[in-house]
């Protein structure tokens, strides 16, 4: 008689069912928490959860022990009984004594922006690179919260036979984290020296770099200008590994590289641990600044994006700012029943004033339907050209 079958259960995945916690300081208004909000909605959407309900409260400052105020945090907690909330992610980067207090109190799993980041990042990292560069942000970032992770091992052992020397666990599991650290800033740096050699290797050809706010359409943009397939999706940071393209637009050969997406709070470790996947952008000649128009909060947008490059200190290169999604500009903001002669009044409106602020040159698309795109390109052959001669002035053929 054979012997029954040994079957293995497969534990059911757990919801991730999250609420949003945001604080609105003296700076700021309800609407601009509300769209800060919108935003963590869809990183946690990216990440795999789903929103359920956002609290706000008005203070100075976090609170020190909970981050909210005791009224706010009892407020939470009652809504996460009813709805068996199981993930509260905070607006902001907690301190790990934060962290630790809201566990105790509200009996879920506590996230903040930085670590929910993280975990965007470790999910749509692809090569060696990008995961190392994950991982060693990942492991800073968990280096001080390791005594809220591991209570159950900070009590060191006393007692006869027990005494002398010896150490915490939790203080061997923070020397074997910060060894690995150092490993991985050591392979980084191999891989970083393998990228650069690869990117001297390049030869003589003009580099141009497209960057903005995450899911403005980089990649779209991308696989209309080189004619290849780069993963384009709407979804935060579906762009992590740096692509680099060849373009040839009449006759003019130029690299074409599309690399991470900044966003508002962009965690300090990671543009740390990214800076030599930014370093394409860093090297290049050309920024190709691309712009959500249809975003309410664009302007903010275009500041990360100008304050990031400026702490990567991409500040000398000619600049082209492409305002992407115009056919989503005009269908959000203008009434569909107006004449199409007033449309189009509206839209060069819109366009002379960008371009009178910008105060550099600008170009207004739509790439998903392919709108204004040979202005686009005869716009970057231009730059290059440009480029060309400056870089090269004795030479005639350069363009191949």
């Amino acid at each position: 008689m054979s012997s029954p079958t040994k079957t293995t259960e497969v534990s059911p995945i757990v919801e991730e069912r999250a609420v949003l916690v945001g604080i609105i300081r003296d700076n700021q208004s309800a609407e601009q928490i509300e769209e800060y909000l919108e935003e963590l909605a869809f990183l946690a959407e990216t990440a795999g959860a789903v929103t359920l309900k956002k609290f706000t409260q008005k203070l100075k400052h976090p609170d020190v022990r909970y981050f909210v105020g005791s009224g706010k945090l009892e407020e939470i907690k009652l809504y996460n009984e009813f709805a068996e909330i199981n993930t509260v992610i905070i607006d902001d980067e907690i301190s790990p004594a934060q962290q630790r207090n809201l566990e105790a109190e509200l009996k879920c799993k506590i996230l903040d922006r930085t670590s929910l980041i993280l975990d965007i990042f470790a999910m749509r990292a692809q090569t060696a690179q990008a995961r190392t560069q994950v991982e060693l942000a990942q492991l800073q970032y968990l280096l001080p919260r390791l005594k809220g992770l591991w209570t159950h091992l900070e009590r060191q052992r006393g007692g006869i036979g027990m005494r002398g020397p010896g150490e915490k666990e939790i203080e061997t599991d923070r020397r074997v984290i910060n060894d690995k650290i150092s490993k991985l800033k050591h392979d980084l740096e191999t891989l970083d020296r393998q990228e650069s050699t690869r990117r001297k290797t390049r030869g003589e050809l003009i580099r141009v770099a497209l960057v903005g706010y995450t899911n403005v359409g980089k990649s779209t943009i991308m696989n209309l200008l080189s004619k290849s397939e780069v993963l384009a999706e709407n979804k935060l940071f579906a762009t992590l590994d740096t692509t680099v393209r060849k373009v040839v637009i009449d006759n003019v050969a130029f690299l074409l590289s599309d690399t991470v997406g900044f966003i508002r709070k962009l965690p300090h470790k990671l543009i740390e641990s990214f800076k030599s996947t930014l370093d394409e952008t860093k090297e290049s000649d050309i920024i190709v600044h691309v712009v959500d128009a249809s975003h309410e909060n664009f302007n903010d947008h275009i500041n990360v994006v100008n304050e990031t490059l400026s702490e990567l200190n991409v500040t000398r290169q000619p600049r082209l700012i492409v305002f992407n999604k115009m056919d989503l500009y005009r269908e959000k903001y203008f009434d569909k029943y107006l004449p199409e002669d007033i449309k189009r009044e509206l839209s060069e409106e819109f366009e002379k004033n960008m371009r009178s602020r910008m105060n550099t040159n600008c170009v207004f698309i739509s790439a998903t339907n392919k709108e204004n795109i040979e202005e686009l390109r005869n716009t970057m052959v231009l730059m290059v050209q440009d480029m060309y001669h400056k870089r090269y002035p004795y030479k005639t053929n350069f363009y191949n």
